[in-house]
């Protein structure tokens, strides 16, 4: 997936009404009308949402006799996740070295702490 494609999948899903209706093409197939059901908006205007999801790539539409279903492409997200795993693989490397270091001088201001305290007693 090339950067311009993973910045027009994430703007497609930058929209609550575009993630309700991947949400439910997961479930399963739906033509333009049945998306539109359940919002105060036009057909048209749900076709317009199909449209930026088709253009970036997370949904199409086939002809089955007068209907045009439209199916959740599912390998996008393939695509994604391991994009975002790649950055968050990066950043729990890096909290891990951030810990080991704070856990480090810990150790050392607590041997430094009980060296003062044993020579302040011994004075």
């Amino acid at each position: 997936m090339d950067d311009d494609q993973l910045s027009r999948v994430f703007a497609a899903l930058a929209d609550p009404t575009r993630r309700d209706m991947v949400a439910r093409l997961a479930v399963g197939d739906a033509t333009v009308g049945e998306l539109a059901d359940p919002y105060d908006v036009s057909v048209q205007a749900v076709s317009k949402h199909i449209k930026v999801l088709a253009d970036a790539g997370l949904v199409s539409q086939s002809k089955d006799a007068q209907r045009r279903p439209c199916h959740l492409e599912a390998e996008v997200f393939d695509l994604m996740t391991k994009w975002i795993e790649r950055y968050r693989e990066q950043a729990q490397e890096r909290y891990g070295r951030l810990d080991s270091l704070l856990a480090e001088m810990r150790g050392d201001e607590r041997r430094t702490d009980h060296r003062n305290r044993q020579q302040g007693a011994a004075s």
